[in-house]
């Protein structure tokens, strides 16, 4: 036996074991995306046809190899295909609190807002719904704040913007996924196409106090550093993305177009060298990254920056009546 036989022997087992963890992988996926996809008979007899397939290939794989890589190849573009087929649509049976996202129409330096959310809510699970109209002067545009809120794993926040005005008005943005009626957020879901994305325009007193008061989440919210012009600028770049909804929905993706990911191309508006960086997908962590960026007001310690920016329990605390916009900014 010449030393190349056992060397030969060894890449041929590498390339064998390489295939079938391709295979398995590749299935895993299918698997997966039809789970989530498909309900029933349906799922079942899908399921069980790929893991037909997926058995066929292995067992060419040790006997015919060509024909192994043909069945794969024309296996993996069918279930690709179908894949595609998956599109956006504004036309489900939408959960009452993403029943309409936001969109615009601006006038001058006038914005009215069509669907601003301001349901009254008395638990975490049930509201009467409000959906109102509302009009913004961009020339009495003053603050924009952060607001981050987080329910266990603290590296992981949901995002929400908050722009508010001379007069008084406050309206804050929220990019989530749109759940269908009876549907909940799983983020598995979220890379299969499983959830469309939506902006929500809401009064503070519904979304933040949503947070707070009925859902006991850790809520922060950290005033942001802009001149009227970059202030303008993202107020816009919300409007547009409402708009661009609106007109053509999108997918959700638990990475690339999630609340955070999102905001991170809306703030490019304004920022067009803004740095990628891993607090993106970790978004309890972005009040630090913007901090680092010079993007919060203030020049203090980022401990104390987050004592003081904690609302949850100011929230919780204020009367029924009182100012909520007001007691949570005290």
């Amino acid at each position: 036996m010449t030393t190349d036989q056992p060397r030969s022997r060894f890449f041929s087992r590498m390339r064998h074991a390489g295939f079938v963890l391709l295979v398995g992988l590749a299935c895993a996926w299918a698997a997966a995306a039809l789970s989530l996809q498909m309900a029933g008979v349906v799922e079942w007899l899908s399921l069980a046809a790929l893991a037909l397939v997926g058995g066929v290939v292995l067992m060419l794989r040790f006997r015919q190899p060509g024909r192994a890589w043909a069945v794969f190849a024309i296996s993996a573009l069918a279930v690709a295909g179908w894949y595609q087929t998956l599109q956006p649509r504004q036309d489900r049976d939408w959960a009452p609190d993403v029943a309409h996202g936001v969109s615009a129409r601006l006038e001058g330096a006038i914005v009215t807002l069509e669907n601003v959310r301001n349901f009254a809510w008395s638990s975490a699970d049930a509201a009467v719904p409000r959906w109102e109209t509302r009009r913004y002067d961009l020339d009495q545009l003053q603050t924009v704040d952060m607001i981050t809120s987080t329910w266990g794993d603290p590296d992981i926040a949901h995002l929400i913007v908050s722009f508010g005005f001379a007069d008084g008005q406050r309206v804050a943005f929220s990019v989530e996924i749109r759940k269908e009626l009876g549907e909940s957020f799983s983020s598995i879901g979220g890379f299969f196409r499983q959830f469309e994305l939506a902006l929500i325009a809401a009064d503070e007193n519904d979304i933040v106090r949503l947070r707070t008061n009925l859902r006991g989440e850790d809520v922060h919210l950290f005033p942001v550093k802009l001149n009227a012009d970059q202030r303008r600028v993202l107020f816009l770049s919300y409007v547009n993305f409402g708009n661009q909804l609106a007109a053509k929905p999108e997918f959700y993706n638990t990475v690339t177009a999630n609340c955070a990911s999102t905001v991170y191309t809306l703030v490019k508006v304004i920022k067009p060298d803004m740095p990628l960086d891993s607090r993106l997908l970790f978004s309890g962590q972005l009040p630090e990254y913007i901090d680092e960026l010079g993007g919060l007001q203030g020049d203090v310690p980022m401990v104390e920056r987050r004592l003081s920016a904690a609302i949850s329990a100011k929230a919780r605390a204020a009367d029924p009546g009182a100012d909520f916009s007001a007691v949570i900014r005290r």
